[in-house]
């Protein structure tokens, strides 16, 4: 049995689709879950109530964190951290393998240009804190010996099936749907790598079962050689076949667009991600597996045909 935890979002439906390959014992955990293949179990749980996650990953020989909770700090203050602590108990009780999706916002902004595992860890934002700290409760229950888990770090994603949770989604691909300019953040002029999402879970999935994978961090494969802002912009805009119209955000702007779009509001701490090169490096992966990464022409192409074409 490999259970997903957090079963219903951008991750975790493409993970359910890639562990077929691995399994037939799929367990998708959530409030609300739904069927992705035709023989999954569906569990239903609240992830905040350590009982409840103690039920849900029982009998599971993996599982998977692939939670979403609502992008704001008070949540993430909040929830975080006490459900890590709930995952993690469950997993030490039952002898569950952890797999945990994160992402960099613990990583030092003086080091964004050239990420790997090895990047050093001083969070900038409120939310980069809480990241490190959770990050820290696993990581410390592995030296312990006590938990045996792996952490799978994805740059910002983007792919198809994104309804909310992708801020290239949010800037550029919707504005651009509904005959509205692209909003970029800061500059137009840094590159910025997106990993995509279902090279995130095939990858994912592959970690989790490998077992020389555990204990340790991985960047998740990501095409090198991101484009910038602009490339991004004009890319997308010659896919979707308008023009490449834009304007460029700084706090003022993106606290304006905060008050229609929701993950807009939680982004003036985060801007620092763009106003410089934010290049994420998936060589250790590379390396260790053979693995075909989606060229982000490509990507771009899958999301418009999936997306945004009538």
């Amino acid at each position: 049995m490999q259970t997903i935890l957090g079963a219903g979002g951008a991750i975790g439906v493409e993970l359910a689709r890639a562990l077929k390959d691995y399994t037939n014992d799929i367990r998708l955990v959530s409030r609300n879950p739904k069927k992705v293949n035709e023989m999954d179990e569906l569990f239903k749980a609240d992830l905040l109530n350590a009982s409840e996650v103690k039920n849900a990953v029982k009998g599971s020989s993996i599982v998977y964190v692939t939670v979403g909770f609502p992008y704001n700090y008070k949540t993430w203050k909040e929830c975080w951290p006490k459900f890590t602590k709930n995952v993690i108990g469950a997993c030490m009780e039952y002898d569950c393998k952890l797999v945990f999706f994160d992402n960099i916002y613990m990583y030092d902004p003086n080091y964004l240009n050239r990420m790997n595992e090895e990047t050093p860890i001083n969070p900038p934002s409120k939310k980069g804190k809480i990241r490190a700290q959770i990050a820290d409760m696993i990581l410390s229950k592995v030296k312990e010996g006590k938990l045996t888990a792996l952490i799978a770090r994805s740059a910002d994603f983007y792919g198809p099936g994104i309804k909310n949770t992708s801020m290239l989604t949010e800037t550029v691909f919707n504005p651009f749907s509904s005959g509205k300019k692209a909003n970029w953040m800061a500059s137009l002029n840094y590159k910025h790598s997106f990993t995509y999402t279902p090279d995130a879970a095939k990858a994912t999935a592959l970690l989790g079962n490998t077992e020389e994978a555990y204990n340790q961090v991985w960047h998740l494969p990501t095409a090198k050689n991101p484009y910038t802002g602009r490339e991004w912009i004009q890319a997308i805009a010659k896919e979707m076949g308008v023009k490449p119209k834009t304007q460029t955000a700084g706090k003022f702007i993106v606290r304006l667009l905060g008050l229609f779009v929701p993950l807009m509001r939680e982004m003036p701490e985060m801007m620092y991600q763009y106003d410089r090169d934010y290049v994420f490096n998936s060589d250790k992966f590379d390396t260790h597996f053979d693995f075909e990464v989606t060229p982000y022409s490509d990507g771009i192409k899958e999301i418009v045909q999936s997306d945004y074409s009538k």
